[in-house]
């Protein structure tokens, strides 16, 4: 006869199915962040690398490399089963100096049922399934659309000072010599 459970018992099965749920939400989300940053270089048939991952939000610095932390989750903390929001930024070198130019958008992702559900800042919701391989070029239209979009509000704000830092520009300046 099998022996019956107790509250508790339920409880825990409960709680472990929550966590294997979260974490495979997590390492999916994680993987296909990185593929749409890797791929989107390819897509953008660059001449060199220009793609990085960074925080969704906030301040960042387009030249570094952010690993984890490009992710809206929390290493330190523990992981929920939730929405997973990275930033993809694209570095432009310019051809008048040697500086750069560089766009980020944020993209958030949540797993339903047998696909991805992505959401790139202001464009319509992308599915993905969860085998994407050779299956992301819908997210970098989105991409593409979304960079495209902010350069157009950029310049027709031109002079408005309402709406400064949303593109960055670093110019490389030649250092002074004592």
């Amino acid at each position: 006869m099998a022996e019956e459970k107790t509250p508790y018992d339920v409880l825990k099965e409960a709680i472990h199915a929550y966590g294997e749920a979260a974490m495979e939400n997590f390492l999916r989300c994680r993987a296909l962040g990185h593929a749409i940053a890797s791929g989107l270089h390819d897509y953008l048939a660059a001449p060199e690398p220009c793609v990085s991952l960074v925080p969704p939000k906030g301040p960042f610095d387009p030249s570094r490399t952010y690993g984890d932390a490009a992710f809206s989750y929390d290493p330190k903390q523990p992981i929920r089963l939730e929405p997973i929001s990275f930033g993809v930024c694209v570095t432009v070198p310019n051809t008048e100096d040697s500086g750069s130019l560089w766009v980020r958008t944020g993209v958030t992702v949540d797993v339903k049922d047998d696909h991805f559900e992505v959401f790139v800042t202001n464009q319509p919701r992308r599915r993905v399934p969860l085998e994407f391989e050779g299956q992301l070029e819908p997210v970098f239209d989105a991409l593409m659309t979304e960079f495209l979009r902010l350069f157009r509000i950029e310049l027709a704000d031109f002079g408005d000072p309402r709406y400064q830092n949303r593109i960055g520009f670093v110019p490389t300046l030649p250092h002074e010599t004592d």
